[in-house]
């Protein structure tokens, strides 16, 4: 599982002309799925990206968490994360998830988000999505659940 995630001022996410979700600060969370990936492996990476300290403090030092700042997660599904361009100039996705676990994985995601008490909003899965964003840095980092 991948999850890259940008530090946003503010973020959206549009279907068919229709924004499906929108938040000012916080992250906007691409989230690459894999043929072996678990709810657990989710789990893991929730917790990590919840604690990441990547927000100025008041000294201007990454020390504040996305909850010290009451920032919000845009999450949106991204196969193309698992794209391999090893042969020719074609990616492949073959280790991209089967569209439904990873719609499973997907959405488990979004709902353990909720739990944890942030605002979430979405994309819609599997749809042609146009996102726009405002990068605060620009600040991204890429979680991957095979090298945490």
């Amino acid at each position: 599982m991948k999850f890259l995630i940008q530090r946003v001022n503010h973020a959206s996410v549009m279907v068919n002309q229709k924004i499906t979700g929108e938040i000012q600060k916080g992250f906007l969370v691409f989230i690459g799925i894999s043929l072996d990936d678990t709810t657990e492996i989710a789990d893991k990476l929730i917790r990590k990206m919840s604690g990441l300290r990547i927000f100025d403090d008041s000294e201007g030092k990454t020390n504040l968490s996305l909850q010290d700042v009451k920032g919000s997660l845009l999450l949106v599904s991204q196969f193309t994360l698992y794209a391999d361009c090893k042969k020719g100039n074609r990616p492949s996705f073959i280790h991209a998830g089967k569209p439904e676990k990873a719609r499973e994985l997907y959405d488990y995601i979004i709902e353990q988000c909720k739990s944890s008490g942030f605002p979430v909003q979405t994309g819609i899965f599997g749809a042609d999505m146009k996102v726009n964003l405002e990068n605060d840095g620009p600040f991204t980092i890429i979680l991957d659940s095979k090298e945490l």
